[in-house]
């Protein structure tokens, strides 16, 4: 029995579908099932029960000779919140909880951190467990995210296996429901086909020209290959970055979307939030060597072959994977 929390959601749901492509069924999705609006990424699916978020603990405490690893995917993302405690209680609390019940019950567990941890990259974008207290993150959930990532490590007791994985900037089927929190591709498909124009963030740093910042933009199912990998590994132990390792700009992004959709190119370019502009991330790029040296091998999609399976497989048609 596998436990994968934030079920319902973007990263949570299609870490379901690639369990079941190779026969895992005896899965329990993990939820706040009340938010019809995901319904869909999960309905289709095969698994053995739902347990709603709330419920989890008193779940565990009754069925834990039955689990055989916990995927904690589930938390609070949205970067525009700036009430601390809203990721007090999901991102920290929860989190400790679900890592204690592992140590508890003897179960591997891998969650998720988050590339908002690195804030500018004053510290680069190493996964390197020595300068976690030194980063600063942008916002609360960065700052969440890098405060449980804090405790982890000084944690004397540990889950015999535990890996909390940086995502950085994840896009890919299943993200209907994430409105502004969605990925940018999400948003430049629905721009173009509304508008046949997409408008891009101005750069208000001198190093950067107009929609040639820079992130590291990760494929949903490259995401879940990784997690995948690592449920079988279970050895080497830490924080673990989760990107393709190559930063593309903003251009690339939507040059391809455009492509993909076979529509010509009509990109504007608009002034950045005011309330946001001095918490915008211009350059982000995992450094891969920590996993690819314990012998993670699969190439990852590169941008160009992401946007195309993304939008003509699934935007076009609204499908879920």
């Amino acid at each position: 029995m596998i436990v994968i929390t934030g079920a319902a959601g973007f990263i949570g749901s299609n870490l379901v579908t690639r369990l079941n492509q190779d026969r895992f069924y005896d899965l329990v999705l993990v939820d706040d099932f009340s938010k019809t609006r995901k319904t869909d990424n999960y309905k289709n699916k095969k698994y053995s029960q739902l347990v709603n978020r709330a419920d989890f603990f008193e779940w565990l405490d009754k069925n834990h000779d039955l689990v055989q690893f916990i995927f904690h995917i589930g938390a609070r993302t949205d970067t525009a919140e700036f009430d601390y405690s809203v990721f007090e209680k999901l991102n920290i609390g929860y989190t400790k909880n679900i890592w204690n019940s592992c140590v508890k019950y003897g179960l591997p567990l891998i969650y998720a951190s988050s590339a908002a941890t690195y804030g500018m990259g004053e510290f680069g974008y190493d996964d390197n467990h020595e300068i976690v207290k030194k980063l600063k993150p942008l916002n609360p959930y960065g700052e969440s995210k890098n405060n449980f990532d804090i405790w982890a490590l000084e944690q004397k007791e540990q889950p015999y296996f535990w890996a909390g994985l940086k995502f950085f900037n994840v896009y890919g089927p299943n993200e209907y429901h994430k409105d502004r929190m969605a990925s940018v591709i999400f948003h430049s498909f629905n721009q173009i086909r509304k508008t046949g124009k997409m408008n891009l963030f101005k750069s208000h740093h001198p190093d950067f020209r107009d929609g040639e910042q820079k992130r590291d933009f990760v494929y949903v199912k490259d995401v879940c290959e990784v997690m995948y990998f690592l449920m079988h590994h279970r050895k080497n132990s830490g924080i673990y970055n989760l990107g393709t390792g190559k930063a593309r700009t903003f251009l690339d992004l939507t040059r391809n979307t455009f492509k993909a959709m076979g529509i010509s190119e009509n990109i504007g370019f608009i002034d950045t939030p005011v309330d946001i502009r001095d918490k915008y991330q211009y350059f982000t790029e995992a450094n891969m060597e920590k996993l690819h040296s314990i012998g993670y091998s699969i190439p990852f999609h590169s941008l160009e072959n992401g946007i195309d399976d993304y939008v003509k497989n699934y935007l076009i048609d609204g499908k879920f994977y």
